[in-house]
């Protein structure tokens, strides 16, 4: 089939890549964005995130190496992948992390660097950050009040994650997005507060429906719905308007006119988007995680150290990618299975 177009796109259409096979699972979903998990180790401990007694953490020993992460990403940006996200514990307390992030911009069809952080660093790291390459930035913050963020952090540092705030946007971020659990009795009545903080910053505010992770104490009574924030947002400012989103996005996004910044919806328990998922993990230790909510993992460190070729490796992610379910088990169940603590995942 020759589609009616000028010469180029003629040659465009004949010789255009397909999707790799082996990023694509039984449902049409192609993986297009692949999440690294870089430390299992945070300097924080949030409550939602890490069970009160810390967690067991990998010997050094069993964790990636710089090398081993970008053969992995070299890999997986070959099949298809566009977007990386380098995640933790807490990613940037690994030493070696502008380097990893000089190493990823190097490699050819990956058009995005993206960082999860709890921004205590941020200022610091950020202007060698950039200059390696970084080009997306999300900062975990659940209050606008100090003392209560120092409640659910278990650690000082507020000012700290405010500052790389600012930093983020002074450096030209666009925009920065800004992550915020919502539980019930903790910060569900900030919600107008932090839509008010996108008013003169180009900040994408992300309120995040609780979700349950082994050692969070999980109940359905924290979790705030997206419903229910929405409702309360609009009372305050009834002009809200919805913005288009992308097929594969995770987020309902909107905008209080003339506000600089937006807003968003993480809806992974009261409307899952796993019809849409377009994502993989691959956590500190280097198991592939098809989906967060699943327990099944399979070694690509282990397959890696043992000689593996990159054929072999490519055959063995697909068949994990090709095993990854429709969907997730649903709020009950989810909160019933055994999964590895949020922190050792990596978001």
């Amino acid at each position: 089939m020759e589609l009616q177009s000028s010469e180029g796109g003629r040659f465009l259409l004949e010789h255009a890549v397909p999707f790799s096979a082996f990023l694509m699972d039984s449902f049409g979903r192609q993986h297009n964005y692949l999440r690294i998990s870089l430390t299992e180790k945070c300097n924080l401990r949030c409550q939602y995130c890490m069970p009160e007694e810390g967690v067991q953490l990998s010997p050094k020993s069993e964790l990636l190496t710089a090398q081993e992460i970008i053969a992995l990403a070299r890999l997986f940006v070959k099949e298809g992948v566009e977007k990386i996200r380098l995640t933790g514990g807490e990613p940037l307390i690994r030493p070696d992390v502008v380097d990893i992030v000089g190493q990823l911009y190097k490699l050819e069809g990956l058009k995005t660097i993206a960082v999860t952080t709890n921004g205590i660093n941020l200022t610091r790291l950020l202007p060698r950050l950039k200059e390696a390459g970084l080009n997306a930035i999300n900062i975990s913050l659940d209050t606008l009040v100090p003392a209560k963020f120092e409640f659910i952090v278990r650690r000082k540092g507020f000012h700290k994650v405010m500052e790389g705030i600012h930093k983020a946007t002074e450096l030209g971020y666009r925009p920065v997005k800004v992550n915020c659990v919502v539980m019930r009795g903790f910060n569900e009545d900030e919600l107008l507060g932090f839509v008010d903080f996108t008013k003169d910053l180009p900040l994408d505010v992300r309120f995040i429906e609780y979700m349950p992770f082994d050692g969070n104490k999980w109940n359905f009574k924290k979790m705030v719905s997206y419903k229910e924030m929405l409702d309360t947002i609009k009372q305050r400012w009834p002009e809200l308007e919805k913005l288009p989103c992308e097929t594969s996005s995770t987020a309902k996004s909107y905008k209080v006119p003339h506000f600089q910044g937006q807003i968003s919806f993480i809806t992974s328990m009261s409307e899952h988007f796993c019809g849409s998922c377009n994502r993989l993990r691959i956590t500190a230790d280097g198991n592939l995680k098809v989906c967060l909510f699943g327990n099944s993992e399979v070694s690509l460190r282990d397959h890696l150290r043992s000689g593996a070729s990159e054929e072999e490796l490519v055959q063995i992610i697909g068949a994990a990618v090709g095993r990854k379910k429709k969907q997730h088990a649903g709020m009950f169940n989810i909160s019933q299975m055994k999964n590895r603590p949020m922190i050792l995942i990596g978001g």
